[in-house]
Parts: structure tokens; C-alpha cells; sequence
């Protein structure tokens, strides 16, 4: 597995070698002498990228900490047990929907799944996975839905993570949610109160597309009645093309208020593109009940997308962000994320948890035992590291103020987010 455009290597090496890759080589050390530009990261790609965050001198949280302790806090001092959409997670994490390419549809998927699990932290299962790969009921099946629930749930805990099982206009056809919901498979999700259904509105890597994925004839003749499916190659592959949906404010009200009453035991939440009315649509979400938004800026996608919108279409995240301000819900941030330094600031300015994709995968393939746990160690403890510096103890108390972009006079908005309360 390649994925071009992103950090590979750096991630490789995080899969295999855990929190050690917060730091330069330790071989280096005594030999060498260290600052900027010394972490081996590549060339800044967005504005994310390009900001800094800004620890202050005076610190009176760090005080609060010390007065509560006892003695002077240190990082390991930092919670990072967090609400995420009506669970509760572990770390500020959760794993991306890899939707029904064949790689998020391979047994690459499971092993995520399996570590997510492990890790205590939130999972989505992409949409389209059921109409093209099957629900498999098999107890014997290895890819596909239900393998995914129960690998999570062969590994997780009582009370920490959840699984969110995506939708959009072709999975409706086939009734997945439905399905899920009245699987006995799921009921231990439902008994402790830890699934969850997303509506997919769109995705950072097409805007304003729906599912693309390349299939082989003879599965693209099994669902030609599903979709689209358009013969651009000379190969055996075709070109299946899913329904992006029409959505207006209305709409997407009266679809998450369906979701509440028909499904009252599942959380809800909603995928939205780096459109240009994110804030409106946020806002129209939040307000109808939903339990998460989930924005995947431009930079974000796992899957199969034209060039012309990998390059040219959608917000980038931080503009997202940006215009969204204070969330009056819980607001989840995908799009690259792979190290501590990006999570700090997509929490600083106003995301609640951040989602893991092209990592996820990256780490899963080059170690398919422990590479995404490793992975997520390294961030856990780089945002650990990040957060103690800014004189603050919990994910929760990040904000803008804590965030510097060039060629700006001050900080971003230092006003105080919406959060979910763990209890």
C-alpha cells in the first residue's frame, strides 16, 4: 500500500517504533544539536501545518494542578479520557470510516478494527460497504460489517469506544441501519450504549461527489441497479459511482430527527464536505439533535477520488474550522492527521476529538498486530507533551489563544468551546 502525498514514512516508522518517534534518533543524542527543522517533517502543506502553537508564561491552570496534586503536575498528568459524540473515549481519537475501497474493505480493515478496539476509542464503518462487500451474517467471514463489530468488540472494553456505522443514499436502499440495529450482534453496542449512526452529507477528498470506487465486471454487473458505473478503462476495472444525496437545511433536519426516532437507542452523527456553508450546516445539525458533527477538510480521504478534487476542491481544514468559531456541539476534525502537533491545534480551535484515516491504514498495513496501537501511543503522548506546555491538563481546556498563525497580530478566538461532559 502507497499513499502519496502524505507523511508515509513518518508513519511507517511510528507503527513500528511507538512514542520513541516523538524524539530525533536516540543514537543522535550527544552528537548532534536539535531546532527547527530537525524533526524530519516535510514540507508545511497547509496552513495547519504552517501555525504554531504558543505556550504562555504565566500559567494558572498549571497552579490549579499543583495546588491539586500537590506537587508541580507533569505531563503525564494529562487526561485525555474524552466525550466523543456520546461515548466515552480513551483519548481524543477516533478511527476514520474507510468507506468500500479494497483496501478499507480488505482484511486491513478488520486488524484496524481489532486495535480500535484495544485502544478504547471510537470507530466508523464507511458507507457502501454492505450494497458492494455484503453485511456477511458468516460466522466464518473475514471482511465485510459484522467481521468488523466483532473484531472491535473481541478486543474493547465494557465502557470505553463505540462503533458508528455510516449511511448514505445506496446503503439506505439496503437498509443497513436497520440491519444493524436488529442484529443481536449488536446488542452489547446498544446495551452499553455505544452505537452509533452517521450520516455521510460528503467527504474532504470529492466535495460534492458520492462514493467512487473501481470495480471488476462481474461485481460491478451485480450492482449496476446500485449504481452508477461508468467503463473508463481498457482493463478489467470499471469506474461504480455512488450518490452524493441533495441536502437543504430542511432536509438534513428532518433525516437526523428521522434517525432520533426511529433508532432512539443510537448516538447520531453527521459527516459533512469542506463546503463553503460548513458553519451553517453544523449549526443546522447541532440544533436538530445531531450528537457529532464530523468535518473532513480538504486535505482528508482514504478513498478513490478524481485529481481536479484533490487539488482544487473544498475548504481546508483550518478554514473550516475557521468559520465554524465556537461549536454550539461536538465537532470532530479528520483531514491528515497523523501527529500530536495538528491534533493540538484542530483541538485547540474548537474540535472535540480528531479522526485517524490514511495513518490508520499506513500503520494497520506496515503492522497488522500492533501498528495502529503504536501509532496512536505516539500521538497520545505527543499531545500529553503539547498540552502540559501550554499549562493545561485536560484536551477540553485547549483554545484558540493557544494557536499562532503567520502574518496574523494575535492569536485565534480564545472564546471557550462547547464540550461534552463525561458523566
Amino acid at each position: 500500500m502507497r499513499a502519496g502525498g502524505f507523511p508515509e514514512e513518518q508513519v511507517r516508522a511510528r507503527a513500528r517504533t511507538g512514542a520513541a518517534e516523538a524524539f530525533p534518533p536516540v543514537e543522535s543524542y550527544g552528537h548532534e544539536v536539535f531546532g527547527q527543522g530537525s524533526s524530519g517533517a516535510e514540507v508545511v502543506a497547509d496552513e495547519l501545518d504552517a501555525a504554531r502553537l504558543v505556550p504562555p508564561v504565566f500559567m494558572p491552570l498549571r497552579l490549579e494542578k499543583l495546588i491539586d496534586l500537590g506537587r508541580e503536575p507533569l505531563q503525564s498528568d494529562v487526561d485525555l479520557t474524552t466525550a466523543v459524540g456520546g461515548f466515552t473515549s480513551a483519548l481524543p481519537v477516533f478511527l476514520s470510516a474507510f468507506g468500500s475501497t479494497r483496501i478499507g474493505s480488505s482484511e486491513v480493515s478488520v486488524a484496524a478494527s481489532r486495535q480500535a478496539g484495544a485502544l478504547g476509542i471510537p470507530m466508523v464503518i464507511g458507507e457502501n460497504v454492505v450494497p458492494v462487500t455484503g453485511y456477511r451474517r458468516e460466522p466464518a467471514a473475514t471482511t465485510g460489517m459484522l467481521a468488523r463489530v466483532r473484531a472491535y468488540l473481541d478486543e474493547a472494553g465494557p465502557s470505553l469506544g463505540g462503533v458508528v456505522v455510516q449511511q448514505s443514499t445506496e446503503d439506505a436502499d439496503a437498509e443497513v441501519w436497520n440491519l444493524v440495529y436488529s442484529d443481536p450482534a449488536a446488542e452489547p453496542l446498544l446495551a452499553s450504549g455505544r452505537l452509533g449512526f452517521e450520516l455521510k452529507v460528503g467527504q474532504g477528498a470529492k466535495p460534492g461527489l458520492g462514493g467512487l470506487t473501481v470495480l471488476d465486471r462481474a461485481t460491478a454487473a451485480r450492482v449496476s441497479e446500485q449504481f452508477a458505473i461508468d467503463d473508463l478503462w481498457s482493463g478489467p476495472g470499471v469506474l461504480r459511482s455512488g450518490s452524493p444525496g441533495t441536502f437543504t437545511d430542511e432536509i438534513l433536519r428532518q433525516q437526523i430527527r428521522f434517525m432520533r426516532n426511529n433508532f432512539p437507542r443510537a448516538r447520531i452523527w453527521v459527516k459533512l464536505h469542506p463546503g463553503r456553508d460548513v458553519a451553517q450546516a453544523a449549526a443546522c445539525a447541532w440544533e436538530a439533535g445531531a450528537d457529532a458533527v464530523t468535518v473532513d477538510g480538504a486535505e482528508g480521504g482514504t478513498g478513490w477520488a478524481p485529481r481536479a478534487f484533490l487539488d482544487h476542491v473544498g475548504l481546508p481544514l483550518a478554514e473550516c474550522l475557521r468559520r465554524i468559531g465556537t461549536p454550539s456541539g461536538c465537532l470532530l476534525a479528520t483531514g491528515r492527521m497523523w501527529e500530536g502537533g495538528r491534533a493540538v491545534k484542530a483541538l485547540a480551535l474548537g474540535a472535540t476529538a480528531v479522526g485517524l484515516g490514511r495513518a490508520a491504514l499506513t500503520a494497520v498495513d506496515t503492522d497488522p498486530e500492533h501498528g495502529l496501537r503504536r501509532l496512536v501511543e505516539c500521538l497520545a503522548f505527543e499531545v500529553q507533551l503539547l498540552t502540559s506546555a501550554l499549562g493545561k491538563y485536560t484536551p477540553a481546556a485547549l483554545s484558540g489563544e493557544d494557536v499562532w498563525f503567520p502574518g496574523r497580530s494575535g492569536a485565534a478566538d480564545p472564546a471557550p468551546r462547547h464540550r461534552e461532559s463525561l458523566t
